[in-house]
């Protein structure tokens, strides 16, 4: 919801699944201290320290509702310079990077020996030779970013491997990644053999339609 209409109408409420930390302050939801809490005016899950504010909410007939710090302070009238402070690179929302992206998808992922682990891997449209990988599609935070330039493209999966990986080297660094299928393994090839060589699929397109 835009600023002038929190509380005003009511918010579409993050599943609780689809987030592994707070949208607010990024600590992780674990199973033991932290419990999600949704915010009632922008539907935001949120810990519990993020959602410990009231305030009137008109949707709900004026009541109090909680809602979490940021909401508060929009409502309630008052801006907090702090948060505007200037975001990390890690810190761009993955439901932001992911409406306007070049491809997103849930892909496993394998660093050295650990064992493949579920992530939301992103390319955004503005910066396309960047991969960025959240834990899940509404987390505000990213786990890692990998800068494709200058990556080398292996796709041919070892006994080891998921069917459906290929992985990424660069000197000492080895990111393997695995698709649920081959059709899905062959569109993310496709963006990242351009973007290891400092290509866009719009710039290719360009070019071709020159």
């Amino acid at each position: 919801l835009q600023n002038a209409e929190l509380g005003k109408r009511a918010p579409r409420w993050i599943r609780d699944n689809e987030v592994t930390m707070c949208m607010k302050c990024k600590e992780p939801f674990n199973a033991l201290t932290r419990r999600r809490h949704h915010c009632r005016a922008c539907g935001h899950v949120v810990c519990w320290k993020c959602s410990d504010f009231k305030a009137h909410l008109e949707y709900d007939g004026n009541k109090l509702n909680k809602v979490c710090k940021d909401c508060y302070h929009v409502i309630i009238g008052c801006t907090d310079s702090e948060e505007k402070k200037k975001k990390g690179i890690l810190e761009i929302e993955s439901a932001e990077v992911s409406g306007n992206s070049v491809i997103c998808s849930f892909l496993q992922y394998m660093e050295k020996s650990k064992p493949w682990q579920k992530a939301w891997c992103v390319i955004p449209k503005q910066e396309a030779l960047v991969l960025y990988m959240y834990g899940a599609p509404q987390d505000v935070k990213a786990l890692a970013t990998i800068p494709l330039l200058g990556y080398t493209v292996d796709d041919t999966p070892r006994s080891a491997d998921l069917p459906h990986s290929f992985k990424l080297t660069q000197s000492k660094s080895v990111h393997s990644f695995a698709a649920d299928n081959e059709e899905l393994k062959q569109k993310w090839l496709k963006v990242i053999h351009l973007a290891v060589k400092g290509e866009t699929p719009e710039r290719q397109n360009e070019l071709q339609g020159n």
